[in-house]
């Protein structure tokens, strides 16, 4: 499906212009990026020559700034892995003629109508089967394969084809004021934001089929810093507030203390207080993207009713449907009209044995509409230098509420859900019907965007350590701890992925003078394993040790600088996320001219 290669080109130029001596500087600076790399969401997607681009235009003076950028983005040849197999296969073969050829050709085989090696043998029946409905397979690398792979990744529709259209872009603008000139007693800023989003895959990714996607945010924010007691101690507080469109305003104010004690201030004890938010994302809102298993689907209001499906039922529900052989569904049935995907789990493991007790499994979803993440983080810290060692302590606790995450649910494609049903009750009654629906694959799976209702609490705590050994050799030392506690049993359903370990360790050693314009630094880091979550996969994400090395090596006369250097020195293949490949070694060489 893919080569797996990854490159990229970047290319970024500004123009500086001082109109008015050095008091006034006007900024146009534009970045290009081209390249290729497999990505990892819900499946993988190969992002074949995606091409992006942002455009600045900044005015900055003495005490402030005004500045606005544009960024565009395009997908290029992009395309999903997961439907280009799948649409693969059926150019070569439709699926009902597969599975038709399939099925005849298991029933006569375990029949025993092609030897005793069949007769009643289910696992040598399937090998016979696929190998008749397999007959005249494309073969990759072939001029025929190579034609319907190119048809496929030419095409958007997941009916058809998988390629990945992207033509987004967002328009944002800031200003700031410095009134340090002006007010004396302390320094007051003020200043604010502005950011419009254009949303546009033809369909492909968001429910933008019909048109672009358009909407926005804005904020305003002003703070003030004054210094007390002869400048020991600072204080610095804030306030901001943020609009989106489809949100309620947010104000999240903020303090912080720092406090440089001892006669030569070298003991700086710093805390702070405050209070944030995250709006959910374009994804979180205005998705609509069929990954083959489920519905990705943003919950923005409008997104609901724009997307909508065609699904057929099987024939068993003509009782429900008047005889008919597909239902089409939208976004309010994922919301409104589900079960979460845990109890249905639980429903489908019993359903066969003890439908009665299998059925009082069920749970309806309830699911509410994604709002805005709020926090309230509280931090200390401590940074010295005793006796040529290098002190910085710092410890945070965090409690998030309506934390943002994904909750899988299954949609029936007839009855109304509700808790435990009661299957006795027949065919009249709707939630005897989603039974029905459920147990005879009249269904659709999705993974929605929500916030659980439970409070989150994450606490952790730092230190670093540095210090000059003898001569011009430091060693240095980092240890972070994190912790996220969230009762995953009072919302089974639902998907933090906090995604970060426990523990890590980095340990180092160098000498940026070993001898003259000669250097090196060698690390060793260490984590524990950690639980990760994705749209993709689940699971234990192992723990791994992992030592680099650099040498430097300074060119006085070109004035420039040589690295060599080189990741995982131990060679031992490691994880950082489930489902990508692992990371081997890598070498690096970097020559750096500072004229």
């Amino acid at each position: 499906m893919t080569d797996n290669k990854a490159s990229n080109a970047k290319i970024d130029f500004s123009v500086h212009y001082k109109p008015f001596a050095n008091d006034v500087e006007v900024i146009w600076q534009s970045k290009f990026g081209y390249g290729n790399a497999v990505y990892q969401g819900a499946n993988r997607y190969y992002l074949n020559n995606f091409f992006m681009q942002q455009h600045k235009l900044e005015v900055k003076g003495k005490n402030f700034f005004v500045r606005g950028y544009t960024t565009t983005e395009d997908g290029g040849n992009s395309y999903d892995m997961l439907f280009t197999g799948i649409n693969v296969n059926r150019e070569w073969k439709k699926d009902d003629v597969w599975f038709g050829t399939y099925a005849g050709a298991y029933a006569q085989a375990i029949a025993g109508l092609f030897g005793p090696t069949y007769a009643g043998n289910a696992t040598a029946s399937h090998a016979f089967a696929r190998g008749a409905a397999e007959t005249g397979r494309l073969v990759p690398g072939t001029a025929a394969f190579k034609s319907a792979f190119n048809k496929v990744t030419n095409e958007a529709s997941v009916l058809k084809g998988s390629r990945l259209v992207d033509n987004s872009k967002i328009y944002h603008s800031d200003a700031n004021y410095n009134f340090k000139d002006i007010i004396k007693f302390a320094e007051i800023q003020v200043g604010g934001s502005y950011r419009a989003y254009e949303l546009n895959s033809h369909g492909r990714i968001y429910t933008d089929a019909n048109g672009p996607i358009l909407y926005n945010d804005y904020g305003a924010y002003t703070q003030v810093t004054k210094k007390f007691l002869e400048d020991r101690l600072k204080f610095t507080g804030s306030i901001r507030y943020d609009k989106s469109q489809n949100f309620e305003g947010n104000y999240s104010p903020r303090v912080s203390f720092v406090y440089s004690a001892g006669g030569d201030k070298k003991h700086n004890f710093r805390t702070s207080f405050q209070t944030g938010f995250r709006n959910p994302t374009t994804q979180d809102q205005y998705i609509g993207f069929d990954v083959g298993n489920a519905i990705l689907l943003g919950s923005a209001p409008d997104n609901l009713t724009r997307f909508s499906e065609t699904r057929p039922v099987a024939t068993a529900a003509g009782q429900f449907l008047a005889g008919g052989t597909s239902v089409v569904i939208n976004g309010l049935n994922a919301y409104n009209n589900s079960y979460t995907a845990t109890s249905v789990g639980a429903f489908s493991a019993l359903a066969g044995t003890n439908p009665i007790a299998a059925s009082a499994l069920l749970r309806k979803a309830n699911v509410a509409f994604v709002k805005p993440e709020r926090v309230k983080a509280f931090e200390l810290g401590y940074r010295s230098v005793i006796q040529g060692m290098t002190f910085d302590i710092n410890g945070y606790y965090n409690i998030y509420n309506d934390f943002i995450g994904n909750l899988n649910v299954v949609a029936p494609l007839y009855g109304k859900t509700q808790d435990a049903p009661n299957p006795l009750l027949g065919n009249a009654d709707p939630g005897a019907q989603t039974i029905h629906a459920l147990g005879n694959g009249n269904f659709r799976a999705f993974q929605l965007y929500t916030n659980t209702n439970i409070e989150i609490n994450s606490l952790g705590f730092g230190l670093g350590l540095s210090k000059k050994l003898f001569g011009d050799f430091e060693g240095g030392l980092n240890y972070n701890y994190a912790q996220f506690n969230f009762d995953q049993a009072k919302d089974p359903s639902f998907e933090a992925g906090f995604n970060t370990p426990k523990h890590r360790v980095k340990v180092s050693f160098g000498n940026e003078k070993l001898f003259e314009n000669f250097g090196f630094n060698i690390s060793g880091r260490w984590n524990n394993e950690y639980l990760w979550q994705s749209t993709m996969v689940d699971g234990v994400i192992p723990s791994a040790t992992v030592v680099d090395a650099q040498i430097n090596y300074n060119l006085p006369k070109l004035k420039s600088t040589l690295k060599i250097g080189a990741a995982n020195l131990g060679g031992k293949e490691y994880a950082q996320v489930l489902g990508a490949g692992l990371i081997g070694q890598q070498y690096f060489a970097s020559w750096t001219i500072n004229p």
